[in-house]
């Protein structure tokens, strides 16, 4: 063989090596950024279960608690603005996150006022409807925090992916961007003052 058709073969492997090298790993960031995205539309589904769920609290303690309509409006004005805020998953930033975040934080606030209702009206502490819709929310709140972690998780998996080398290179070259985290709201650091 000549010296020519060695260096052309050689080249030839090295370059369908690198093909494959490329391949491979641009498709596992591919897989990755799609986790994140499925755990995404995993959150976003906890939280319309949420907002889903509201109004039903809303008009089960309107029955009872008809002179407090300015909490009531509260949590419904809190979900209707929560609802309206939403994040394209390919677009996922930490201020579009941060948003997403402060929106559903006021749900909380205002579901948080809601539930302090019930100690002004103790048939609707003992209402079946309400005590159901309470198991439900509370459940909710426990799953949402669940599909927060599991994002975080995945997003960190991928954050790492895309940072470690050689894999770097091909992110940078097809534009994977890091993902943001959930992080805790603020004031979250102290616990609240019970008093009796």
């Amino acid at each position: 063989m000549k010296k020519s058709s060695i260096i052309l073969i050689s080249v030839i492997a090295v370059v369908a090596l690198l093909f494959l090298w490329g391949t491979s790993g641009y498709n596992s960031l591919v897989t990755l950024r799609e986790d994140v995205n499925s755990q995404w539309a995993n959150v976003e589904s906890q939280y319309q279960r949420r907002s889903d769920l509201i109004p039903n609290l809303v008009q089960t303690v309107k029955g009872y608690a008809t002179h407090e309509s300015s909490t009531l409006e509260g949590v419904v004005a809190a979900r209707a603005k929560a609802t309206q805020v939403t994040i394209d998953p390919k677009n996922l930033t930490p201020e579009k996150l941060q948003e997403y975040q402060a929106a559903q934080g006021q749900v909380s606030a205002a579901l948080g006022k809601l539930m302090m209702i019930t100690e002004n009206y103790p048939d609707l502490k003992a209402n079946q409807n309400f005590l159901e819709l309470q198991a439900q929310l509370e459940g909710t709140e426990n799953r949402i925090s669940v599909e927060r972690n599991r994002f975080n998780d995945v997003a960190k998996s991928y954050d790492i992916t895309i940072q470690h080398f050689p894999r770097s290179i091909i992110a940078s070259l097809f534009g994977f961007d890091k993902k943001p985290y959930f992080e805790a709201e603020k004031g979250t650091e102290k616990a609240p003052a019970v008093k009796f």
